[in-house]
Formats: C-alpha cells, structure tokens, sequence
C-alpha cells in the first residue's frame, strides 16, 4: 500500500465521525504524521539512539500502539545488541497488516514481532526500552494508570519508558498559544482550515491530552524515580523514564 497525500478532511462533511486508525488514514499515515505531529521525524530517530544506549542482551524492546513501525524500524536499525528483539503492537487490523509488510521488507537484522493486539492486555516482560509514542492519549483516563503499572513491573532496572503525549497546560493562555501555533504549522504544512477544523472534531471524543504534571505524577506514583521531558514541540512532547 503506497503512501499518499493526506487529503481526508479537504472536503466539507455532513457529519464529523470520530476518528479511526482504518485503511484510509493507514493509506495517508506516512504524510499525516509528517504534516500533523511537530518534530516527529527528529523524535523518530532519537528514540533509536535511546533504544541504542539503554539495551540490554537478551531483553526486549516493545512499541506499543506502534502504527506503521516508526519507531520500532528506527530501533531496529539503531541497536547493535544481537541477543533481543522489538515487539511492535497495535489494535488496527490495517495499520497491523501494513506495519508487518514494512517490517518484511525491511533489511534490518534484529528479530521483530508485529502483533495485533490491544496494548492494556499485552504481558510486559524482559523489556529494556518500552515505548509509547503518542498512544497513551487514546486511551480512557481510567486505563492509564494499570498500563504504566504493567509497563514498569515488566521492565528491567536499568531501563527506560519513552512516553510521547499532546499536552495541555493548566494555564488557558498557555493552552490557546500552543493550539494557535500547532493549527499554524500545519496550515505552513499544506493543512486547510477546513482539515484542520474537521479533523480537530474528529479527534475532540478520543484523543485526550492531559498535562506533564499529570503524566509525571502518575509516573511517579508507579515508581519511576525520575521522569523528565526530553523533546518538545509546541504541545507536543516526550518524557523520558528511568528505572
């Protein structure tokens, strides 16, 4: 399935259904994430070079709500360590199919398993490096807490937990300048505001942002000693936790 322009909200629709991870938004993902997500490209490579100095032999790396594999391509070529493997998961039956034809046709040497599945059932074991790239703020809020829990029971010391989020600030003023500069560098992106307008109603029932304190506090409360931003774009951001 080859990439195309991200064209799904250019025209004025009836009625705005919540957003899906389906075949359509699989088939454009490549050039909406680009367009969309401030910095994603730099954060997709570092997480490698993360997952190159926090390894660990015979541990696993896990992307989990990996999408296409960004991430988990950018470990798998980063890391040098033969003894370990990526578990990349997801629960699109489309992004899953698609993440694994990549994943085949790519020439990277370290093992890696795609596994559709949803990421609060997933066993955590063994691992070194877990990421969660923009997939936590999809989740209902009642659910974060037993995901990190299991996260950090199955990682071993010494390990990380790469969690990349949208946030929302506490100040309103703060809240406003970032949404005004995000809808702006995706309008310098080729975005409408219409797209932007539509899409941000698809989003509004399903992707919900909470602040860095919030993250850092329930991170905290799980055991993770530290937890500190390491990138950030706007509202657009990744914490770095340590065990």
């Amino acid at each position: 399935m080859a990439s195309r322009v991200d064209s799904i909200f250019s025209k004025p629709l009836a009625e705005v259904a919540d957003f899906k991870f389906d075949t359509a938004v699989v088939s454009v993902f490549p050039d909406m994430i680009q367009r969309s997500v401030p910095g994603y490209g730099a954060m997709i490579s570092a997480i490698g070079l993360l997952a190159e100095r926090f390894i660990q032999p015979e541990s696993i790396c896990y992307d989990l709500g990996c999408s296409l594999g960004a991430a988990t391509l950018s470990m798998r070529h980063q890391m040098t360590e033969s003894a370990c493997e990526i578990i990349a998961v997801d629960n699109s039956p489309a992004m899953v199919a698609q993440c694994q034809q990549l994943v085949e046709e790519d020439d990277g040497l370290i093992p890696v398993q795609v596994i559709e599945a949803d990421v609060r059932e997933v066993v955590i074991e063994r691992a070194s490096v877990i990421v969660l790239n923009f997939t936590l703020q999809f989740l209902p809020l009642s659910d974060r807490l037993s995901l990190l829990t299991n996260a950090y029971q199955g990682l071993l010391p010494g390990g990380i937990l790469i969690l990349s989020e949208k946030l929302q600030f506490s100040d309103d003023r703060q809240n406003e300048l970032h949404t005004d500069m995000h809808h702006i560098f995706k309008k310098a992106n080729g975005y409408s505001d219409l797209e932007i307008s539509q899409k941000r109603l698809a989003l509004d029932n399903i992707l919900l942002p909470e602040t860095l304190v919030a993250h850092q506090e329930r991170l905290r409360r799980i055991g993770f000693e530290s937890s500190e931003v390491w990138f950030q774009y706007f509202n657009f951001a990744s914490i770095l936790a340590l065990k």
